[in-house]
């Protein structure tokens, strides 16, 4: 299916999931891979409304792609009786807490498998575990959604793509850390769209087991931005220790609680302090309280543009020339009054650099790049048809990633009480 303009009106020749002139090629289709689902999360993670408080067999049976691998002894676990909720998440309103011991573990690679049942309730995959900001901006993006945890960004990718989920939340750049390449480079090796994207305040809590004082403390682990974001407040309090990154923020807090590691702590979200049993030492500890990071929402099948709302469309374009074109592709949207919001180039992996030869000065050496550029106009609107219209005569490569709505919610600096 396409995801621009149709071909009557910009002569589009190809569609989305193809390329042009072999610049990519596609990676061998997943559900030919020799893998076997282990036990795939389905149910509540904290989001769906009624939903929390299940066993992790009630949880692992509706998502319907039970293994072999599940112990007989989940079978038998008792339900809950439900979970507290707490005030506070990034300096919002919480969502429904899991109990500590009922969390479901996150997907692998060996616990993907094609067509599982569905059920009536959305299904969103984020990376992480639970308590990580992208599992709250997933809450954000679908309010009464299941939120599917996965170890890497690779397997939520291929969560929604083998139908375990139907979609993806993923943060793409922060407004203190700038992008995260990882993200785009898989938007152009996998087929999903864009269709959204929600902007989540950081709030950084500094986390310790019960009982532990800030002057016990010789070790803080979190992710390797958190970590940089708060590395000031750090040595404000008094903290003259060793930071170590691991994977993610919600993670650190889970290691230091499963490992009851009382000189250690952890820089991650009050939602996550709430679920391992720590304790919030420090409050807002982020350097910067305008900490926002852009997640986007990806699908399958392309949403229909419109009109009447704020729009924005993402698109990626290479040519095999170099990037002499970059100003007249840039030039297509400014006659145009088109804003950009974002543009952002990244290595061409398949032709990571471009020889110039000349026999009497030798030969030249110039990297390549594919540039990934947002702005704001709908695939609706005749403007951005004319404009990538004129950008495909410039381009060797053009894919639209996702024409969809803006995030327009209002919008205030996290609080801190450093």
């Amino acid at each position: 299916m396409q995801c621009v303009a149709p071909s009557s009106s910009i002569g589009y020749k190809s569609t989305i999931g193809t390329t042009s002139h072999n610049v990519f090629h596609r990676p061998a289709r997943l559900n030919q891979l020799n893998i076997q689902c282990a036990a795939a999360p389905a149910t509540a993670n904290g989001f769906a409304s009624g939903g929390v408080g299940k066993s992790r067999a009630d949880w692992q049976s509706s998502c319907a792609i039970l293994a072999s691998k599940v112990e007989s002894q989940q079978q038998n676990t008792d339900n809950s009786t439900g979970a507290d909720q707490i005030t506070v998440v990034n300096g919002h309103n919480s969502l429904d807490l899991v109990p500590i011991k009922k969390l479901p573990k996150p997907l692998t690679i060996a616990d993907l498998s094609p067509s599982p049942s569905h059920g009536s309730t959305l299904r969103v995959a984020y990376q992480g575990v639970p308590g990580a900001y992208s599992e709250a901006a997933a809450g954000k993006a679908y309010p009464n959604c299941d939120a599917i945890p996965c170890d890497q960004f690779e397997v939520a990718f291929q969560a929604v793509e083998l139908w375990i989920a139907d979609r993806a939340v993923l943060p793409v750049e922060n407004s203190l850390g700038g992008s995260i390449h990882r993200n785009y480079d898989l938007l152009l090796r996998h087929r999903l769209h864009i269709v959204g994207e929600v902007q989540l305040p950081v709030h950084h809590c500094l986390l310790a087991l019960p009982g532990v004082r800030k002057e016990f403390i010789n070790r803080v682990i979190s992710h390797p931005q958190a970590l940089a974001q708060c590395e000031l407040t750090l040595t404000k309090l008094g903290l003259t220790v060793t930071r170590e990154a691991v994977d993610d923020t919600a993670g650190a807090a889970e290691f230091v609680a499963a490992n009851d590691l009382r000189d250690t702590a952890a820089i991650a979200s009050a939602r996550a302090a709430e679920l391992y049993g720590l304790n919030i030492l420090a409050d807002g500890i982020q350097d910067d309280s305008s900490n926002v990071t852009r997640f986007v929402m990806l699908a399958r099948e392309p949403i229909i543009p419109r009109t009447d709302i704020p729009f924005k469309t993402s698109i990626v374009f290479a040519h095999e020339h170099g990037t002499s074109v970059l100003f007249k592709v840039l030039s297509a949207f400014a006659f145009r009054n088109i804003s950009l919001t974002k543009i952002e180039s990244r290595p061409h992996r398949n032709r990571p650099i471009r020889v110039v030869g000349d026999e009497n000065v030798g030969t030249a050496k110039h990297f390549e790049y594919l540039f990934y550029v947002d702005f704001e106009a709908s695939m609706a609107d005749v403007r951005a048809q004319n404009a990538l219209a004129e950008v495909q005569e410039y381009t060797s490569f053009l894919r639209v990633l996702g024409s969809y709505p803006m995030d327009m919610t209002p919008w205030s600096p996290s609080s801190s009480s450093k």
